[in-house]
């Protein structure tokens, strides 16, 4: 049996200024995405997307991650509580993100971008899709450092002893390890290797959709639910039921964009 480091979840402290270690895995994704972002556009400058456009591209996704998967918890997991009491809807240091408002918060933010600078929405998604994973991956190192979001009990030989509270006596599965793998690097390689080529407009932000919503279901199958949910409907969890949509959706765009290549290619 393993048991997790518990780490320090400080990372640097100099005097009163505390940087916690998932504070540093948001600004590691943000940079991952400036620098990815920037080395994509001058290697196919073909797309059309110039280093300005990732500029503010980055400052509206910041915007999007942050406020959008504060306001997606509140509405997705916590409606009730947080109704009654409005005060802490602020207390973001307390915790509680969620991918799926995140990932509504940047749609909007790129949405913004794409009317400024004239460039189709979808051509713009496109684009953006291969560079969410390395964000999503340095989310999951964070949750993992955090011990936080760990996996159900587990007799499997890499079963961890997680010493958070909550966790109990018993070894789990290292959830976050799954995330890390599935959602961070398994789907930065598919989609940075799909999108090399040309492809019709929509077919990548597709592919992102599902391969997003068919991992992250695979990896719930390993993580515990939220306590204050439990298993909802078909013993699926709340993540689950959130990543259906998101499959069903990068299906319809990806046979969209197939059926009408010849009219909306590169």
């Amino acid at each position: 049996m393993l048991v997790h480091p518990h780490f320090d979840p400080v990372a640097i402290a100099i005097g009163p200024l505390a940087i916690r270690w998932y504070g540093l895995m948001y600004l590691i994704a943000f940079g991952l995405f400036f620098f990815l972002g920037r080395y994509r556009s001058r290697l196919d400058a073909w797309r059309g997307v110039s280093y300005q456009l990732i500029d503010d591209l980055l400052f509206y996704g910041v915007l999007g991650v942050v406020l959008g998967g504060r306001l997606g918890y509140i509405l997705f997991y916590k409606a009730e509580y947080y109704f009654a009491h409005p005060l802490e809807i602020l207390a973001v240091w307390q915790g509680g993100m969620s991918f799926h408002g995140g990932f509504l918060g940047v749609l909007v933010g790129a949405w913004l971008v794409a009317r400024k600078y004239k460039i189709g929405f979808f051509k713009l998604t496109d684009f953006l899709a291969p560079l969410v994973p390395c964000g999503l991956a340095a989310g999951r190192m964070g949750n993992f450092i955090n011990g936080e979001l760990y996996g159900r009990v587990t007799d499997s030989p890499w079963g961890m002893l997680f010493l958070s509270p909550g966790a109990g006596p018993l070894p789990r599965h290292p959830s976050q390890l799954y995330q890390f793998a599935l959602e961070g690097v398994l789907l930065f390689i598919l989609l940075w290797g799909y999108s090399a080529k040309s492809r019709p407009v929509g077919a990548v932000s597709g592919a992102f959709l599902i391969g997003y919503g068919a991992f992250r279901s695979i990896a719930e199958f390993y993580r515990e639910p939220d306590d204050f949910l439990g298993l909802l409907t078909l013993g699926l969890s709340m993540g689950q039921w959130l990543s259906i949509p998101m499959i069903a959706a990068g299906l319809a765009m990806m046979a969209v964009a197939y059926r009408h290549h010849r009219q909306r290619q590169y």
